[in-house]
């Protein structure tokens, strides 16, 4: 079954969608089925993934509002292994209408269940607002991976969205995680993103990821030719820097999967034990 992670914070442009389109591309390029979900009415996800507007394509909100299959919805993109469930303008309506609907918290997951044996990962791609997309994706998630600006406000930040993420976990999804906290627009030339960087790993340790998404002039241009960094140039420092996220990703997957085992292997030798 896919590992389903949000990649989630309440503020706005400390690089969640290019995260989660170019970690989905690097993950595909590792060999990982990968689906990219965006739900975020910008749309800037499947717009960086090269899908230009069109109002008859059908999106995200088909999939949650209308329950539409994910065959219906569901597209390919030009990487192999890499597929997208679009989003647009009309997600906004979406928002809207999940407030009279049954279950309106659990929507997306019950897309999500659907689709999960196709995946290795499925990355969601959330709004900058607690709404009930937001919501959505939250209740869908198995963890969140939060990408954190170095910033002067970085830790304010991150420690509200910890009380968010506790608040959500004890009234809607039990088992949601903390997937791991992402530096990223870090300028190794100044001293105040040297010093977030070291408060942020002091605070929060093994929580926060080993690698580091650089500014990067590159990273910066790629969206704009609806192209994952690791496409528009493989030899960039950013994309250099998602590689090295993508198989941080996938080798705590793997750990996560042997401590799963493990532990199977424990209660069946304590159950054989006890006969």
């Amino acid at each position: 079954m896919g590992r389903v992670i949000s990649v989630a914070n309440q503020k706005g442009g400390v690089g969640k969608t290019t995260t989660a389109i170019n970690l989905g591309a690097s993950l595909a390029v590792e060999g990982r089925r990968t689906l990219i979900i965006d739900c975020d009415p910008q749309g800037n996800t499947t717009g960086g993934l090269g899908f230009a507007k069109d109002p008859s394509r059908r999106t995200i909100y088909n999939a949650i509002i209308l329950g539409e299959p994910a065959e219906r919805v569901v597209l390919h993109t030009d990487m192999a292994g890499l597929d997208l469930l679009p989003a647009d303008k009309n997600l906004v309506g979406a928002a809207v209408e999940l407030v009279a609907m049954e279950n309106r918290e659990y929507r997306l997951k019950t897309f999500t269940e659907t689709v999960r044996g196709n995946y290795d990962f499925l990355l969601i791609d959330c709004p900058p607002a607690l709404d009930l997309l937001a919501i959505n994706a939250l209740a869908a998630s198995d963890s969140v991976l939060i990408p954190i600006q170095c910033e002067y406000y970085a830790m304010e930040g991150v420690a509200e969205l910890y009380d968010t993420l506790m608040r959500l976990r004890r009234a809607i999804n039990p088992a949601l995680a903390i997937e791991g906290i992402l530096l990223t627009m870090f300028d190794d030339r100044t001293t105040l993103s040297k010093q977030v960087a070291a408060d942020l790993r002091s605070f929060f340790g093994t929580q926060v990821f080993n690698t580091v998404i650089p500014r990067n002039v590159r990273l910066a241009e790629a969206p704009s030719y609806g192209k994952p960094i690791i496409i528009y140039d493989i030899h960039s420092k950013g994309a250099e820097s998602y590689v090295q996220l993508a198989k941080e990703v996938i080798a705590n997957d793997q750990k996560r999967a042997g401590e799963g085992i493990e532990r199977a292997d424990t209660r069946a030798r304590s159950s054989s034990a006890g006969q």
